[in-house]
């Protein structure tokens, strides 16, 4: 909803699609073998798990199989949806000109290449026995380096990040770009796929605690209060620099705030997520002009909104953190020193690396082969005409071209 308010009207059907696809295809990958290569044994390193040992998922329906205290099958299917939203979010990046079959392809390719290893990498942490002794060895970042990544700024928002970014630089421009204003055809779709967004990232963060316990709480309130206090800071610097609080800006400002704390969330007390959220929020309303200047074409802005404050709130941990919150962590400004800091740089810096060069490369292969882009004519025309034969509003017609439940 929030994508499909931000394109033109005559590409709403084919960005609802792209994660409509992007949902069907990651939920069949991750049963056969992406949670395996999450949270199966360690190959070594810490840098994928072994993609065999659960196949299927066959062994984590059993009654007695549980993560901590709740089913494992559970677990499972929550962590799937962390998946499905990180490639989905990519998809911004491309609105109105790739094809849906290249599409397809590089979905698969991309959670298998990239989304699985950089998830193992950061949410798959050390299995231990009683003794406290490492028997199941898990991902590098989250045991060997042990940076602080509560519920993905790494593995979901700095890696669809740089990911959108790479993808627009082989996919290039839109027909157009600079020249005419490419605004959001639906505004009232945009600020309620935002509010949902906002409601359901609760979970998202909260859920990542595995527990109904404090530390679910702690990461409940600050995911509110950042998000609160992004909006807010977006608006503000919308209202200086261009005289107007817009109804985009807050819903902008709210997916600012939400990235920025996912991270963060169990290792900041409420004071620390705001100033996160604001910092963030600010930092991404001046960046998502910057493609101008630049000169890339991030349709929906996932660079600007993603990557910055998924940059900002994991390594703002090293400087916000306190031992009184979850983690119990202090960072720079509470008399932690630098390590922290540095481990969260090196985090983040390693995700953006790999995923930046394996995602251009796998979109330049596609890319050369069956081609990733449809044709300017097409995108003219529109996508959603042109690749679904379909549109997304027939006004002052009595039907379209095709209707009811089949084609």
């Amino acid at each position: 909803m929030f994508y499909g308010g931000m394109v033109r009207a005559k590409g709403v059907l084919n960005m609802m699609m792209m994660s409509f696809v992007s949902m069907g295809l990651v939920a069949v990958v991750w049963t056969l073998y992406g949670y395996s290569m999450t949270f199966g044994k360690d190959l070594g390193g810490g840098l994928v798990g072994d993609p065999t040992e659960s196949f299927g998922l066959s062994n984590v329906i059993s009654a007695d199989s549980l993560f901590g205290t709740i089913p494992t099958a559970v677990f499972a299917v929550f962590q799937m949806m962390f998946a499905i939203i990180t490639v989905a979010l990519i998809s911004g990046a491309i609105a109105d000109r790739a094809k849906f079959g290249a599409w397809i392809l590089f979905v698969i390719i991309w959670v298998t290449l990239v989304y699985f290893p950089v998830a193992h990498w950061v949410f798959d942490f050390d299995g231990k026995d009683e003794a406290g002794n490492v028997v199941d060895p898990g991902g590098w970042i989250a045991n060997d380096l042990a940076a602080i990544d509560f519920a993905g700024g790494t593995a979901v928002h700095i890696n669809a990040g740089i990911a959108a970014l790479a993808l627009a630089l082989v996919l290039g421009k839109r027909v157009g770009f600079g020249r005419e204003p490419f605004k959001p055809h639906n505004l009232t779709l945009v600020m309620l796929g935002a509010a949902l967004l906002w409601f359901g990232w609760f979970g998202f963060n909260a859920g990542s605690a595995v527990a109904a316990n404090a530390t679910a709480g702690v990461v409940f309130l600050n995911t509110v209060v950042a998000t609160g206090a992004a909006m807010l800071s977006w608006l503000l610097v919308e209202r200086v620099r261009n005289g107007h609080a817009t109804s985009l800006g807050a819903a902008s400002g709210i997916i600012a705030g939400l990235v920025a704390i996912t991270p963060a969330c169990s290792a900041v007390d409420p004071l620390g997520a705001m100033a996160i959220g604001a910092i963030a929020s600010a930092a991404c309303a001046i960046a998502v002009s910057l493609k101008y200047k630049i000169g890339y074409d991030d349709s929906l802005d996932v660079v600007g909104l993603h990557l910055v404050a998924g940059l900002i709130g994991s390594i703002f941990i090293g400087l916000f953190a306190t031992s009184a919150a979850p983690a119990a962590v202090d960072g720079l400004l509470y008399g932690g020193g630098t390590e922290l800091l540095v481990k969260q740089i090196v985090a983040s810096g390693a995700v953006l690396a790999y995923s930046f060069i394996v995602t251009y490369l796998i979109a330049l292969a596609i890319d050369k082969t069956i081609g990733f882009r449809i044709t300017a004519d097409a995108e003219v025309t529109g996508i959603d005409l042109v690749v679904h034969a379909e549109s997304s509003y027939e006004i002052g017609s009595q039907g379209a071209t095709r209707g009811g439940y089949a084609s």
